[in-house]
């Protein structure tokens, strides 16, 4: 039965293959924990089960997605009827903080930029990787699946699919504009297989989300910037850069292909300290 609720959240709700995986561990590792049928369980199985999750030290965070998971599974059961109760239902996820995402200045954005050696074809491809997470926003997952088709050098507008399948464009400016034009002067030197996916490994086929960490990590490493990042801080950076300079929360949300407004307000509370720092420094009487 869990690999038939699998294949509906893959049909059905267009659920991405990390967001599956995730969901098909934390069931199975539920199932393997109780000693009952899943069919069969009871609330003291879950609450039992809940329990040892908190002895095994996992972070509420953790423990949410969990929840969440067997939640969503069990609804989906009682929608078949196949159980005739949702018991994690009666089940609240733990509250945990909130993280205020991490992001560059523009002058560390610079200093990675600076960093990369675009004398070399790889070069030119890793300079453009970064030049456009920064400038568009892109989720990791989006950059490696952008086709040469999707790009339309007119409007400096890239179609993206995002998560669930949903479409949206996205745009970038003259710089990267520029750095899109040197690598694609280049790029058939990678192309060995007539691909038409824009980024290219140096074995001539399309660019990992693996690989792009590598890229990412060894540039950072190279550029000294102290700051924890990774490769969604240039996502969480191109939010934050828009919102300190004017742009609306809602066009932000659109851009980014968030579904709530929820999920982008938590750039608000970054600003917001963005704002207090620029008003406390500059301020006659502060």
């Amino acid at each position: 039965m869990v690999d038939k609720y699998l294949q509906y959240l893959k049909v059905i709700k267009k659920y991405s293959v990390d967001t599956i995986n995730s969901y098909k561990c934390d069931i199975k590792e539920f199932i393997a924990f109780i000693s009952v049928n899943y069919q069969d369980i009871t609330n003291d199985d879950v609450r039992l089960y809940l329990s040892a999750l908190y002895d095994r030290g996992l972070t509420k965070k953790t423990i949410a997605r969990k929840l969440s998971s067997l939640r969503g599974y069990y609804n989906y059961l009682l929608k078949e009827r196949i159980v005739k109760y949702n018991y994690f239902d009666e089940i609240k996820n733990p509250k945990y903080e909130k993280c205020l995402p991490t992001f560059f200045r523009i002058d560390e954005i610079d200093k990675i930029l600076d960093t990369i050696d675009v004398t070399t074809v790889l070069g030119k491809r890793n300079y453009l990787i970064i030049e456009m997470l920064y400038s568009t926003g892109l989720r990791i997952s989006e950059l490696v699946n952008i086709k040469l088709s999707d790009i339309n050098y007119d409007d400096l507008s890239i179609k993206v699919l995002g998560k669930r399948s949903k479409q949206r464009y996205v745009f970038y400016g003259s710089y990267c504009e520029k750095a899109l034009s040197n690598y694609l002067d280049v790029r058939g030197m990678l192309n060995k297989y007539n691909s038409d996916y824009l980024f290219l490994n140096k074995m001539g086929g399309n660019i990992t989300t693996r690989g792009v960490r590598k890229v990412f990590d060894k540039i950072l490493v190279n550029s000294c910037i102290e700051l924890k990042a990774t490769v969604h801080t240039l996502r969480h950076t191109f939010a934050t850069h828009l919102l300190n300079n004017g742009m609306d929360l809602m066009s932000v949300k659109e851009l980014l292909g968030h579904e709530s407004l929820n999920t982008t307000s938590i750039y608000t509370h970054v600003t917001d300290e963005h704002m207090m720092e620029v008003y406390y420094r500059t301020h006659p009487r502060n």
